[in-house]
């Protein structure tokens, strides 16, 4: 059985495992409170204005982010009972070393066979947060790890091959070309590709500033879908700051 999520989860998990730029931010707000707190007039005003813009910046992540992953329906996925059949056969969910989704997809449909696939590698994927999430939360039983030039499952198998979260950290552009190549590969000729992810647009600027520059823009997503030889069925969003594309075989149909 899925464990369930606690409240606060999803904001808890993104501040531990992300604790150094919070840590920076509230060094750099003391930084120039002690700065205010020694001059007058003109710089004195200049530093108060931008204790407060840095203060309303980290606050606005903070509450997107609750609102993302803690009171969206991101976790209950729910959003997925007008993509997925009720009793799919076979679905693959694919993470970069964090999951919080294959128990809850596997609760969800406990007919199906699941199969997850975890395409971490330390060497490429260096980030610390990575690190940190993958001590506290230990791989779903069964995990394959794998490269993400080679998807250990045979020509046309995976009914519904999904992307949580997770393919943003594949950062070069041919190897996530030649990832989705490889998904294609595997997928029935009616299957999908279900990828949710944030996108590098305004509403995502605004709630993480430069941290967006994390996510891919929505036109680089376009590229590479198309250069694996899909077509876009459909794009959804799980709040403004969240995206879901639906992709096919390019001559498939739903």
């Amino acid at each position: 059985m899925a464990r369930m999520r606690t409240p606060f989860q999803g904001l808890w998990n993104v501040v531990r495992f992300n604790w150094h730029f919070y840590v920076l931010a509230l060094v750099v707000v003391a930084v120039l409170a002690l700065g205010a707190l020694f001059s007058d007039g003109w710089l004195q005003l200049a530093l108060l204005i931008s204790i407060i813009g840095a203060s309303v910046l980290t606050l606005t992540s903070l509450i997107v982010t609750y609102w993302v992953y803690d009171m969206s329906n991101l976790y209950s996925l729910d959003w997925l009972d007008k993509v997925i059949d009720d009793k799919p056969n076979h679905i693959v969910n694919i993470n970069a070393g964090f999951d919080e989704t294959s128990g809850l997809l596997q609760a969800k449909y406990p007919t199906a066979k699941l199969t997850v696939l975890d395409f971490y590698d330390p060497v490429k994927h260096t980030e610390v947060s990575i690190k940190r999430a993958r001590k506290a939360y230990p791989p779903y039983a069964g995990t394959v790890t794998v490269a993400t030039s080679l998807l250990p499952l045979t020509d046309d198998s995976v009914d519904d091959f999904l992307g949580i979260l997770a393919i943003h950290e594949i950062r070069d552009e041919t190897e996530r070309i030649d990832f989705l190549k490889e998904a294609y590969r595997i997928l029935k000729p009616n299957g999908q590709i279900i990828i949710t992810e944030h996108l590098r647009d305004t509403a995502n600027f605004m709630a993480y500033n430069m941290g967006a520059f994390h996510f891919h823009p929505k036109a680089t997503w376009l590229r590479a879908f198309l250069a694996a030889g899909f077509i876009i069925e459909q794009e959804t969003k799980i709040t403004p700051f969240i995206s879901t594309f639906i992709l096919r075989k390019n001559g498939t149909t739903s």
